[in-house]
């Protein structure tokens, strides 16, 4: 691999090599809903973006994935930064997946019935664009309340959908041998900064993957690994060509990581 694409992690080049090298060591793509419908089976990836802010990345990162014949699940927030009408459109025109990237209960400091008022508005606002099934929580690490916890008093599946990853996927017992990668943090091995994107009920069969750069993560998909199952999760505001942009996330995500370390280690 040469020298610019390695100094270059979080390029759009280096994101194509990783999904060349993910199709090169067999793993077929399914969406989320693809899974929860029961079709994703044998070795294969469920590709899940978070788009959290720099919605134009996640059109820049769908193009890629649709001319390599890669189908993914892409989950909008309703902050502006993410909430663009045009771009869902046109992600979804390329065939990827919709869903919600929800974060009611933060939004309305835990209160519970605003925030599933909320839901459903926005959820009914995203289905102008895909019939969503699938939503996913945004981790609101600086806010004290999880809003996976909106779910210990309603039930999602009372609004038409059908699964939710941390609740059916991730941290599903009956759900064995998954892998989960996740850039959180701006790299691949970032626990100790990560406050809520995390897996809590690991199985016994879980083949734990340790993995800090994409580099790393191409060079170990090349060895031909037997872990069958993965969720890779990215954050397309991350993965950009441009040196601007690129400079800006890092600064950025550098001062990122510092404060979530002091929240992760003042709720300890």
């Amino acid at each position: 691999m040469d020298v610019w694409v390695v100094m270059r992690d979080f390029s759009l080049t280096i994101y194509t090599k990783l999904l060349q090298a993910l199709k090169q060591a067999g793993y077929a793509f399914y969406t989320f809903e693809d899974w929860c419908d029961g079709h994703a089976r044998g070795r294969f990836v469920i590709l899940r973006h978070d788009v959290d802010l720099k919605a134009e990345n996640s059109l820049a990162t769908a193009r890629i994935e649709a001319e390599l014949g890669v189908r993914a699940s892409y989950y909008f927030r309703v902050v502006p930064q993410s909430n663009q009408p045009e771009i869902i459109r046109a992600i979804a025109n390329l065939g990827h997946e919709i869903g919600y990237h929800y974060e009611d209960l933060s939004l309305f400091n835990g209160d519970a019935e605003k925030s599933i008022e909320h839901f459903k508005t926005q959820l009914a606002h995203f289905r102008q664009f895909y019939p969503v099934r699938t939503i996913c929580m945004h981790g609101s690490p600086t806010s004290k309340w999880d809003n996976k916890d909106l779910w210990n008093k309603y039930n999602y599946r009372d609004y038409e959908v059908v699964g939710e990853p941390y609740f059916d996927f991730l941290n599903n017992e009956t759900v064995q041998g998954v892998s989960y990668l996740t850039d959180t943090a701006r790299m691949w091995d970032g626990d100790k900064y990560n406050v809520r994107d995390k897996r809590t009920n690991l199985d016994a069969d879980n083949q734990h993957v340790s993995i800090h750069s994409t580099a790393n993560f191409v060079n170990w998909l090349s060895s031909k690994p037997t872990n069958n199952i993965l969720m890779i999760t990215t954050h397309p505001q991350r993965w950009t060509n441009n040196l601007n942009q690129w400079l800006a996330e890092l600064v950025m995500q550098t001062l990122k990581n510092a404060i979530k370390r002091l929240i992760i280690i003042g709720r300890s």
